[in-house]
């Protein structure tokens, strides 16, 4: 879709007045056209005006930013967070994120704390302490339109982010049969369909699947098919942490295109990638497999985080029916079971029951330890642990799963760089972190650096040094073309009467410094962030400002379902 963004033909007011003047800004507007030069003027949230360069250097404004040598662009808009905590009931300034620019968060991978029953509580059954912070709220989002609840009490709360959610898949299913294994009843389907369709009219942006996990991982495609059904006229978006994106990588997509076609939806493959180091060579054929689809007129895009390795938990390595009716710990425990969980941690079989044969076990770093003999291993690979504990490394997962309760983390550098740079490469191709926004300062516990880097690093490796993509495209992916998955047809843009969601960034030395071993620092070169007309980040420093809004689905109905007065 081609949009417009020439400065306007009559000369502006140059004495505004306007609330918020840029003046003299490089302007990449969020189309993938090529740049400008102009200036932006701001009255309340909306962008009022965009002027010739210097145009508006006299008129009256409350505030006047100067961004001569630097890039003016629409707010990032990240489609796969999961600053659950802080956007609910935490630090709602999400300053990792913020400090890269982006002013939008997107949650709902898999599962989402609305609306809620008691088989929804169980999702929130885990051993980590943010697990009982959530179940709290979790609790309070009961009946048809808790979903709408949840979007209304992350507003409340102040954030300095707009957010808002795809309905998940797990949380879907959970609604209706809890951690159960198994197909779909009529009556749980009917159940499933009700949950969709309410949730979509609460704003909802589709239904979020994830389906390496338990208890998500349980519904077969056929459920997936009817949950696209009940979405589909509400004009949702189906969007998947898809079945395989190891062995099985090909024949997941053709899963995923299938649920877009059948249900009459467009699809979204999260965190487009080859893994496992000897599957790097089905990247081209992925590749080829959606660039056909499109060809064929099935609407399929893809996301992408910008880091040659992935993560996610540490008990994805055993396989999805040990982890039935939240029974993980009892079972592995269980030496009648312990010959078939060892055979099918170690099974080759391309789309075989463990994620985790498809590197060697060096290939993984271990994160969150509590227990305090263990501390020593944070952030070391799973290869060196085993050997401390003088295991091999299935028995050294089992043991640290049932010592650490099934909390702890891993990172798997199992990707290509040269895969992730073909792949990003990609017009049908987003960005979207898979990762939550932190504040260095008060964060310990070890993370993915795309926590801090993800849409920098798009910007400094990307777009300037490598360079795979042109600076427009690179903001295009981070902007525009989110916004058009979303159906928010009034954000990513720098476009006069679009929401007021801008970043000023430097080209030259924008970049990402989060590294694996030390992720918790800051990017650099983006000076200014503004949400809604409201500076949130100014000369690199966070403002404390909270101007952030729910953002809702194209199946809204316009009922906002709770006060969200701060």
């Amino acid at each position: 879709m081609l949009v417009m963004v020439a400065c306007s033909a009559k000369a502006p007011a140059a004495d505004g007045p306007y609330d918020l003047v840029i003046t003299n800004g490089r302007i990449v507007d969020g189309t993938g056209n090529p740049f400008y030069y102009g200036d932006v003027g701001v009255r309340g949230d909306r962008i009022a005006t965009i002027a010739p360069r210097g145009a508006l250097a006299n008129a009256a404004a409350v505030e006047k930013v100067d961004a001569s040598g630097l890039v003016v662009s629409p707010g990032f808009i990240d489609i796969q967070s999961h600053s659950w905590s802080g956007l609910l009931f935490a630090d709602g300034r999400v300053i990792g994120k913020v400090s890269q620019g982006v002013t939008t968060e997107i949650l709902g991978e898999a599962t989402t704390p609305a609306p809620s029953n008691a088989n929804v509580d169980s999702l929130f059954a885990g051993g980590d302490p943010d697990d009982a912070l959530m179940l709290t709220q979790v609790r309070t989002f009961r009946g048809d339109h808790g979903f709408g609840q949840w979007l209304a009490a992350m507003e409340r709360h102040g954030i300095s982010v707009n957010a808002g959610s795809y309905l998940g898949a797990t949380t879907v299913r959970g609604y209706a049969m809890g951690r159960a294994e198994g197909a779909a009843s009529a009556a749980a389907l009917d159940t499933m369909r009700s949950v969709v369709t309410h949730a979509m009219l609460d704003g909802a942006f589709g239904v979020s699947s994830a389906l390496i996990y338990p208890p998500g991982s349980y519904a077969n495609t056929d459920e997936l098919i009817e949950i696209a059904k009940a979405m589909s006229p509400l004009h949702g978006t189906y969007i998947t942490h898809m079945r395989g994106e190891e062995g099985g990588l090909l024949g997941a997509i053709d899963e995923a295109l299938r649920i877009g076609k059948d249900g009459g939806v467009p699809v979204v493959i999260y965190h487009f990638k080859a893994a496992g180091q000897r599957n790097w060579p089905l990247a081209t054929p992925a590749i080829a497999k959606v660039d056909s689809a499109r060809r064929a007129g099935l609407d399929v895009k893809a996301t992408m985080y910008s880091y040659p390795a992935s993560g996610n938990n540490l008990s994805s390595c055993i396989p999805g029916w040990v982890h039935a009716d939240g029974k993980l710990i009892e079972r592995v425990q269980d030496v009648a079971l312990k010959a078939r969980i060892r055979r099918e941690m170690t099974d080759l079989t391309p789309g075989a029951a463990s994620l985790c044969q498809d590197n060697p076990p060096n290939a993984y770093q271990i994160a969150g330890f509590k227990t305090p003999e263990w501390k020593q291993y944070e952030g070391k690979r799973l290869d060196a642990i085993a050997a401390d504990m003088k295991m091999d490394w299935v028995d050294a997962i089992i043991a640290l799963t049932i010592g650490e309760r099934n909390t702890l983390g891993k990172v798997t550098f199992g990707m290509s760089e040269a895969n992730v740079a073909a792949m990003i490469a990609r017009p049908w191709v987003v960005i979207g972190s898979d990762a939550g926004g932190h504040d260095p300062d008060t964060t310990t516990a070890l993370v993915h650096p795309r926590s801090y880097g993800t849409f920098t690093r798009v910007l400094g490796k990307y777009a300037r040094d490598e360079p795979v993509l042109t600076l427009e495209d690179a903001v295009r992916k981070m902007t525009w073309s989110t916004a058009q998955i979303l159906g928010l047809r009034d954000r990513g843009l720098i476009t006069e009467g679009s929401f007021a969601d801008i970043v000023i960034f430097d080209a030259a030395s924008v970049v990402d410094k989060a590294t694996f071993d030390t992720p918790h620092q800051l990017s650099v070169g983006v000076r200014d962030v503004f949400v809604n007309g409201i500076a949130v980040w100014r000369n690199n420093t966070h403002t404390g400002k909270t101007p952030g809004r729910a953002v809702y689905g194209p199946g809204w109905d316009g009922q906002t379902r709770g006060a969200v007065a701060k």
